[in-house]
C-alpha cells in the first residue's frame, strides 16, 4: 500500500491534537522564575522523568539509524542501546551530586568541581555539538519519515514540525517538553511494538528470520578482526561515549534536575533504564527483519536507512499505519524539544547570566525564550545540508560522539571519585582532549589525500580511537594536576565523595528501597542474558 489512507490521517491527526492539548495545559501555567521555565519547578515525578528520558534520547534519527544499521550490518552497535546500565549509573552515582549541588546544568556542575573556564568550554562545545548534529540529523531524519511514508515534500515536512516543536518549547519551556514526551515514549513504544510483531508475521516468526537473516547478523561480537565494528572496540568504547551521554548530557540529565527529590529522581532512571531495554528490540529486529525480506523478494529498499519506514508502508494496514507514523514524529518532535529546551538551559544559565548575574528571572525566562527560537531558525538553515548526509546514519552518529565524550567522561568520572584532581587538570583534558578528537575528525573527512603517519592517525578505527582518546584524557589529567597545587577541601565541598558530608550521605543512603535496588539488578541481569543470547558461543559460530 501507498501512502496514507484517511483513517492514518484521521489517526495523525488526533495524536497532534492531544499533544497540542497537553502543550496548552502546561503553557497556561504560570512560568515566571527560571526554575519554573529551565527545570519545571523542579516538582516532576519519577514517571515523568523515566518517560521523558527515554523520550529525549529516542529521536527519529535512532529509529531510521538502528533499523539501518541492523539491516546492513547486524546487531553489532547493540552495545549502544544496552546502556540501561548507564541510566542506572546516573541515578545512584550522579544524582546525589547533582540533586544536593542544585544546579541547572552540567557546565555549572563543572564550575563548582572545577573553574568558571571549565564551565565555560562544556558550555560552547555543548551548544555548538546540539545545533551541528542533534539538530540537523534528527531533522534529516524526520525528512526520511515525511518522504518514504507521506509523500511530504522534505522542505514542507521539516519546516512543520521544527516550527511546531519549537513553538511549544518556546512557550512552555521544560515542563511543556516532559509532559508531552511522556505521553509520546508510549506512542513510540506502542507503534514500534507493532512494527517488530508485523515483520515477524511477514518472515514466518523468529526461526526464520535467523535462518534467512544468518546468524552473523545476530552477532553482538564480530570477530576482532572486523574492520568496523571489532568486539573489543566495541566492549570498551561503547561504555565511554554511553556514560558521557547518559551521565553528563544536559538533554538527558535535565530532566532528574527536575524531580521533586532524589529518590524520585533516581527512580526516574530506574524506569528510564527498563524502558532502554526495548530498543534493542523494537528498532535492531525490524531492520534485520527488513534485510531478510529484501533477501526473499518481500521487500525493496533504496538504501539501508529506509528500511523502518518501508517496513510500516509496506506491512502496516490502513490506521495502524497512521498510529505508527506517529510514533515516528513522537520521536522527531521529543529530541527535537529536549535539544531546543537543553540549549536554551545552557545558554540562558551558563553564558548570559554568568555575562548579566543580577538579571531577574523574568528576564531569563525571556532570554530563554529568544534562546530557543534561535535554535529553531539555527536547526531550519541547516536543514539543506542534511539532504546530504548519507549511509548509516546511526554509525556516523556514534563515530562523531566517540571524538567529543572521552575528555568529558574523564573530567565528571574522575571529578567526583578522586578530589586530587584540580581546574588544571581537567582543563587541560577538556581542551587537549577537543583539539585531539576534532584533529581526527577532520583528518577522517580527508582521509583519501593523506599518506604516511596522517593516514594511519586517521585511518585508527573509530572505537579504539575513542579509547586511546579516553586514555590520554585522564593522562593529562592526573599529570597536570599532580604538579599543580591540589584543590582546597573548601571549594570541592559536596561535589566528591570524599569531601561530602557524613550527613549529606546517609541521606542519600535512606532514600533506597529495596524495590529500586531488585528492579536495578533486574535490568544488569537482562543486559547480561541478552548479551549471552547474541553471543557467538550461543549462535553456534
Amino acid at each position: 500500500m501507498d501512502g496514507l489512507q484517511t483513517l492514518d490521517w484521521f489517526v495523525l491527526a488526533l495524536y497532534f491534537v492531544v499533544i497540542l492539548g497537553i502543550a496548552w495545559w502546561v503553557i497556561r501555567k504560570k512560568q515566571e522564575s527560571s526554575t519554573d521555565y529551565f527545570l519545571a519547578g523542579r516538582h516532576v515525578g519519577w514517571f515523568v522523568i523515566g518517560a521523558s528520558i527515554f523520550a529525549s534520547n529516542i529521536g527519529s534519527e535512532h529509529i531510521v539509524g538502528l533499523a539501518g544499521t541492523a539491516a546492513k550490518s547486524g546487531v553489532a552497535m547493540g552495545h549502544y542501546e544496552l546502556h540501561a546500565w548507564c541510566i542506572l549509573l546516573l541515578g545512584w552515582v550522579f544524582v546525589p551530586f547533582y540533586m544536593r549541588t542544585k544546579v541547572f546544568t552540567m557546565p555549572e556542575f563543572l564550575e563548582r568541581r572545577y573553574s568558571p573556564t571549565s564551565r565555560w568550554f562544556l558550555s560552547i562545545i555543548s551548544l555548538v555539538a546540539y545545533v551541528l548534529t542533534k539538530v540537523s540529523v534528527t531533522v534529516y531524519a524526520g525528512a526520511v519519515v515525511f518522504q518514504t511514508l507521506m509523500g511530504i515534500d522534505f522542505w514542507t515536512g521539516a519546516l512543520i514540525t521544527v516550527i511546531l516543536t519549537g513553538l511549544y518549547t518556546v512557550l512552555g519551556g521544560l515542563r511543556a517538553v516532559v509532559y508531552t514526551e511522556a505521553l509520546q515514549a508510549f506512542v513510540l513504544i506502542l507503534g514500534s511494538v507493532t512494527v517488530l510483531f508485523m515483520g515477524l508475521k511477514a518472515i514466518g516468526g523468529w526461526e526464520n528470520l535467523v535462518a534467512v537473516a544468518g546468524a552473523d547478523h545476530f552477532n553482538l561480537f564480530p570477530p576482532l578482526s572486523d574492520p568496523d565494528f571489532p568486539w573489543l572496540g566495541l566492549l570498551l568504547s561503547a561504555p565511554i561515549v554511553g556514560i558521557w551521554y547518559w551521565c553528563t548530557d544536559q538533554c538527558i540529565v535535565q530532566r532528574v534536575l527536575a524531580a521533586r527529590s532524589e529518590q524520585e529522581a533516581r527512580r526516574g532512571t530506574i524506569f528510564a533504564a527498563l524502558l532502554k531495554l526495548l530498543p534493542f528490540w523494537i528498532f535492531f529486529i525490524p531492520g534485520i527483519t527488513a534485510y531478510a525480506l529484501v533477501k526473499t523478494g518481500q521487500l525493496n529498499l533504496g538504501t539501508a536507512d529506509q528500511a523502518f519506514p518501508t517496513l510500516v508502508k509496506t506491512l502496516l494496514p490502513t490506521g495502524l499505519r497512521g498510529l505508527v507514523v506517529g510514533g515516528l514524529l513522537a520521536a522527531l518532535m521529543s529530541s527535537l524539544a529536549a535539544v531546543f529546551n537543553s540549549c536554551s538551559t545552557l545558554f540562558t544559565m551558563d553564558i548570559y547570566k554568568k555575562i548579566r548575574p543580577d538579571a531577574p528571572e523574568k528576564k531569563l525566562v525571556r532570554v530563554g525564550r529568544i534562546a530557543t527560537g534561535v535554535v529553531v531558525v539555527t536547526g531550519l538553515l541547516w536543514i539543506p545540508l542534511m539532504k546530504f548526509i548519507s549511509g548509516q546514519l546511526y554509525h556516523y552518529l556514534q563515530s562523531v560522539q566517540s571524538y567529543l565524550a572521552p575528555p568529558i567522561t574523564a573530567v565528571f568520572l574522575l571529578g567526583v571519585f578522586w578530589k586530587r584532581i584540580n581546574a588544571r587538570g581537567a582543563n587541560a583534558a577538556l581542551f587537549g582532549g577537543f583539539i585531539i578528537g576534532m584533529l581526527r575528525l577532520i583528518a577522517e573527512l580527508s582521509k583519501e589525500h593523506l599518506s604516511g603517519w596522517l593516514y594511519t592517525f586517521a585511518d585508527v578505527n573509530f572505537l579504539y580511537f575513542s579509547v586511546y582518546l579516553f586514555l590520554i584524557s585522564i593522562a593529562l589529567m592526573v599529570v597536570v594536576s599532580m604538579f599543580s597545587a591540589a584543590p582546597s577541601d573548601e571549594k570541592i565541598r559536596g561535589v566528591t565523595y570524599a569531601t561530602t558530608f557524613s550527613e549529606d550521605k546517609k541521606a542519600s543512603w535512606a532514600s533506597w528501597t529495596t524495590r529500586d535496588v531488585t528492579l536495578s539488578l533486574v535490568v544488569l541481569v537482562i543486559i547480561a542474558m541478552v548479551m549471552i543470547y547474541f553471543s557467538p558461543l550461543a549462535l553456534g559460530k
